[in-house]
């Protein structure tokens, strides 16, 4: 006898046997055993989740010889030919192939006929949603008010392509997609009775792989019972679907805790050997970042899965809440633009050094970690805000109070060289006055967004560090502020540029082309080179 699949071999033939749908389940045996049974149902959900199964179940229910029970017996001639795909009253039609009206209204013929053989005629029509609109208002009439003997069991995969009038003549089930451990549960009770043996780990990851369907599952298993020729293990299934050993992911994630820029390369050029897939690369490490994002609040996790809850512990602990956010976005965004990458090595590259680039508060090093990283979310910025004493004792001793005297802000932000927003918030403030250790600032309120907590807690931190003192900030917002670096600048870069615009309309040579071709000096392409802060300052 030919070998049978194992999708098919083990396709379940009761209600008990079916896994996963036990809110579809339940409503049909209560159905069944009430007798309240409708003439239609509908039955939705992505591919290999068990529509076509639990419809033909369905059949075999209403049709078994010993009546109409939510248990079919499964030996009777009705039970035995609707498993072999050879009962006379199921009527089974692939709408993909059969979409035009002609084909529905022959289809439609027979409904007048009572049954050959079994209490009801079934028509079980897969991805309905696949008929032509003349189809469905050829249907629309028999599956309102079909004859008593008539049941319409209808599958799709996009409910949303039915009309509204054929989904309100139905009683619509929608399956749901199946968890990883329910799958993987369900292949090792397959690889018991198969006599197959198979690692824990090997099955979680192919559960994985089959992203919620159980006939994507049970098609990979039987692809790794070919592939791996003997037990089915976690780095032959990684091999033959291209993903990446946990191992790889857990050191990434660490790699990432640690803000390890040159760690990351070295990781990805270990991983590049085994010819891995990126996306799924990307994918795994979007889930355990979720994952570590649920522990960092509730301090637990049902990962179902891949890490131990002591590596969500220790991973959870070394990443703040916002650089878990940040990962993760990172993440998705990484997969989602793997396509328009160079190569997906280098994508997958830039994705992680993208993490570390836009990390809060911090700038990965090229040659190890980030500044100040690992940091905890609960202390990261406190520490932030106080100087060391090393630090203060290292730098020259500077008399705040003669500093401040006559302060020049501008000069001021360059020379502290801030980074990143913090630099941006300086920079459209202005000096007004000192109190004490408090450095009073206003702010245009056009550029209110750039004042946070944290930003102003930045800014007291590298004054205080800069002038060898504890100092406070505190920033209004003023209508009035004056001139901002921001602004200075600005006007400084308008100044050069009509000093050269109008050094160009004298110079004899644009002159004569004026004079010879009726040329035009347009102002606004005029580009000069950015002059350093002490240059501005002196022009």
């Amino acid at each position: 006898m030919s070998y049978l699949v194992l999708a098919r071999k083990w396709r379940p033939k009761d209600f008990a046997d079916t896994v996963g749908q036990e809110h579809v389940l339940q409503a049909l045996i209560n159905a069944l055993d009430s007798g309240r049974l409708h003439h239609a149902y509908l039955f939705t959900g992505t591919r290999g989740v068990g529509k076509t199964t639990i419809a033909r179940i369905l059949a075999k229910a209403l049709n078994c010889e010993k009546g109409v029970t939510s248990e079919p017996c499964g030996e009777c001639s009705a039970c035995v030919e609707i498993d072999e795909g050879r009962f006379v009253d199921l009527i089974e039609v692939d709408a993909a192939s059969k979409t035009k009206v002609d084909d529905t209204r022959d289809l439609l013929d027979n409904v007048q006929y009572a049954p050959a053989r079994g209490r009801y005629k079934v028509y079980l029509i897969d991805e309905v949603h696949m008929l032509s609109k003349s189809s469905f208002n050829a249907l629309l009439k028999t599956l309102e008010e079909p004859p008593p003997h008539v049941k319409f069991l209808l599958a799709t995969t996009d409910p949303q392509k039915l009309p509204v009038t054929v989904l309100s003549r139905c009683l619509q089930f929608n399956l749901k997609r199946m968890t990883p451990r329910l799958i993987s549960d369900r292949l090792t009770h397959i690889c018991e009775a198969e006599a197959v043996e198979a690692d824990s780990a090997a099955l979680a990851t192919i559960a994985r792989a089959a992203d919620g369907s159980m006939r994507d599952a049970l098609s990979l298993l039987d692809q790794a019972i070919a592939y791996c020729g003997g037990k089915i293990e976690e780095p032959q299934v990684a091999m033959m679907l291209g993903t990446i050993d946990r191992d790889h992911v857990i050191r990434l994630l660490r790699l990432l805790a640690a803000g390890d820029g040159r760690g990351i390369i070295d990781a990805i050029r270990d991983i590049d050997e085994q010819f891995p897939n990126y996306g799924r690369m990307l994918e795994d490490l979007a889930r355990d970042l979720q994952r570590i994002a649920v522990y960092q609040v509730v301090g637990t996790c049902d990962a179902e899965d891949d890490l131990k809850e002591q590596e969500y512990e220790e991973l959870s602990g070394a990443m703040s809440v916002e650089d878990v956010q940040l990962f993760y976005q990172a993440a998705i965004l990484g997969r989602r633009d793997l396509h328009l990458a160079p190569d997906p090595r280098s994508g997958a590259e830039m994705t992680l050094l993208r993490m570390l680039a836009f990390k809060p508060g911090e700038t990965a090093e090229p040659g190890g970690p980030a500044a100040g990283s690992p940091r905890k979310a609960a202390r990261g910025s406190a520490a932030a805000s106080k100087p060391s004493p090393a630090a203060a004792r290292a730098r020259p001793a500077e008399k705040a109070t003669a500093s401040w005297a006559e302060p020049e802000w501008a000069p001021l932000v360059a020379r502290m060289k801030l980074g990143g927003a913090v630099r941006l918030l300086a920079s459209n403030c202005v000096y007004l006055r000192r109190e004490g250790n408090t450095i009073h600032l206003g702010l245009d309120p056009r550029s209110e967004s750039l004042l946070t907590p944290k930003r102003k807690d930045d800014l007291a931190s590298r004054l205080s560090e800069h002038f060898g003192e504890t100092l406070r900030v505190d920033i209004a917002l003023t209508a009035d502020v004056g001139e901002t670096p921001v602004q200075e600048e600005s006007r400084l870069a308008d100044e050069r540029i009509e000093a050269a615009r109008q050094s160009l309309e004298a110079d004899p040579n644009v002159q004569a082309l004026k004079d010879m071709f009726g040329a035009e000096l347009k102002a606004e392409t005029i580009e000069l080179n950015k002059p350093s802060q002490s240059d501005q300052r002196n022009s």
